[in-house]
């Protein structure tokens, strides 16, 4: 756990101090469980400073700022959902088939990690309102993934190349955002999305073909 969290939150913006200190975990085990209890908006960083047995100045020699914690579990999570973009993207399955496994495994991941550890969906939120560091992350890593995955079905003949590869990237991103982003995922059932995306991949993909 200790490395998950150290590794994790090194490029998360806000944070000072060494990435691996004892403390700074400390003070996101105990970010999670009070915004888990209370919800972000309601912990300050005073409540995590006593959780802990410590000053709010102490706290703040580690992170600037309530968000900065918040960014930091929150880069955890989403940091999940983008090793399984790469995951998808790296994998030896045709182009065509990685592109429609991206679907799913960002909605599957999406699913478990902002509603079934519900602490972060609020967090996850405030990122995407807050524009945080974390939420750029995770955009540009879709357009990276989508980018090496049509570039690989374009040199294997799969895909067409008279659109220019900026535009089709643009445009699968924004066909993505029903089933990755963390406010529209919560207005429908999980089997409804897992249909929509399925039928939205398909309809992607023919448009793709040469």
């Amino acid at each position: 756990m200790e490395k998950e969290i150290s590794d994790s939150t090194k490029a998360v913006s806000g944070q000072r101090g060494p990435a691996s200190h004892e403390r700074r975990i400390q003070i996101i085990q105990s970010a999670s469980e009070h915004f888990r209890k209370n919800g972000y908006k309601k912990t300050s960083v005073a409540d995590l400073a006593k959780a802990i047995g410590v000053s709010s100045a102490y706290v703040y020699r580690f992170f600037e700022s309530k968000q900065a914690i918040g960014e930091a579990i929150c880069g955890m999570a989403t940091g999940k959902i983008i090793t399984a973009m790469h995951e998808v993207a790296n994998s030896d399955m045709s182009a065509s088939n990685r592109l429609r496994k991206l679907y799913t495994t960002m909605l599957d991941k999406g699913l478990e990690i902002f509603f079934n550890e519900r602490k972060v969906h609020e967090i996850a939120i405030a990122s995407v309102e807050g524009q945080w560091s974390t939420a750029i992350k995770y955009h540009e890593a879709k357009y990276e993934v989508i980018t090496k995955i049509v570039q690989d079905g374009r040199a294997s003949g799969e895909f067409e190349r008279k659109t220019p590869l900026d535009e089709v990237v643009i445009a699968i991103v924004e066909t993505l955002y029903p089933f990755s982003h963390p406010i529209l995922l919560q207005q429908s059932e999980p089997d409804i999305l897992h249909q929509r995306a399925v039928a939205v991949s398909n309809l992607v993909l023919r448009s793709l073909a040469p």
